[in-house]
């Protein structure tokens, strides 16, 4: 026997004396104004904008950052390496930048200023101001650190975390505890730089300050030994990486609930 059709209902229509939404709603055109929507077809009106940023060909350092930073979550990365990663907190690093910043060493044009009205007063047959006392100022470059550290002069350097290549400044961790320099390991080498008046400084060192900054010096030091000296055996056995992303973790979680599946058969049989 065939199918019957089934016949859909329909709506009964309105009275003629209520008036449907739609024709409430409608309201008289002004002829001013014409109604003319977008069409958004081919050489049409203009596509509107949308984010394409999964589409752009970034430049290749941008690449190759991302690429780095995806690796080294991936990947066991060794403690020596993974030591950068734990940097000061933002409190102690305020008060390390205003420390640092009232010893920033002279730019070229103060020097340039300071040495012309020296030779000014020399021509004038004045006798140069001689300072007994070098100015106590920041000091950078690696070399220059490195033998601070070794002559057991500084009293405290600042290491940057994101040096390019990392092998610069791997070692001078080991070399401060080795010498029982206090150290830290701060944000950005572009952050160190501003303070020396250079786009980017790999470490800093303090060899002194003043009678008045002592008592801020001594904090610091006491918060850095507290957040790396002290936690040097510690920073020494902990490596870093191993971070899956998120379709390895649902794999292994899906092989897992597989492999408990098939263990409970075979207990039941």
């Amino acid at each position: 026997m065939a199918p019957q059709k089934t016949q859909k209902k329909k709506v009964a229509p309105l009275p003629y004396n209520v008036k449907s939404a739609k024709a409430e709603a409608k309201k008289d055109a002004n002829p001013l104004f014409e109604r003319r929507p977008r069409k958004f077809g081919i050489g049409q009106d203009v596509q509107p904008s949308r984010d394409m940023s999964r589409y752009v060909k970034w430049p290749q350092y941008v690449r190759l950052q991302r690429q780095r930073k995806i690796l080294r979550m991936r990947l066991k990365v060794p403690p020596a390496i993974n030591q950068f990663t734990q940097t000061l907190d933002r409190n102690t690093a305020v008060q390390l930048f205003k420390l640092l910043a009232k010893y920033r060493p002279e730019t070229k044009q103060e020097k340039k200023a300071r040495l012309t009205a020296q030779a000014e007063k020399i021509a004038a047959g004045q006798k140069a101001e001689e300072s007994a006392e070098k100015p106590l100022v920041v000091k950078y470059g690696i070399n220059h650190i490195t033998s601070l550290v070794e002559s057991k002069k500084a009293q405290l350097v600042v290491i940057a975390n994101d040096v390019d290549p990392i092998e610069l400044v791997i070692w001078l961790p080991a070399l401060c505890r080795k010498m029982g320099i206090p150290y830290c390991i701060v944000k950005s080498k572009a952050r160190l730089g501003t303070v020396v008046h250079q786009k980017t400084a790999t470490a800093l060192a303090i060899t002194g300050v003043k009678a008045e900054d002592k008592q801020a010096l001594s904090a610091l030091v006491s918060a850095v030994n507290a957040n790396f000296t002290e936690k040097s055996d510690e920073i020494r056995r902990t490596w870093g990486g191993g971070i899956m992303g998120t379709k390895a973790n649902a794999k292994v979680a899906k092989r897992d609930a597989a492999a408990t599946k098939l263990a409970g058969r075979t207990k039941a049989v």
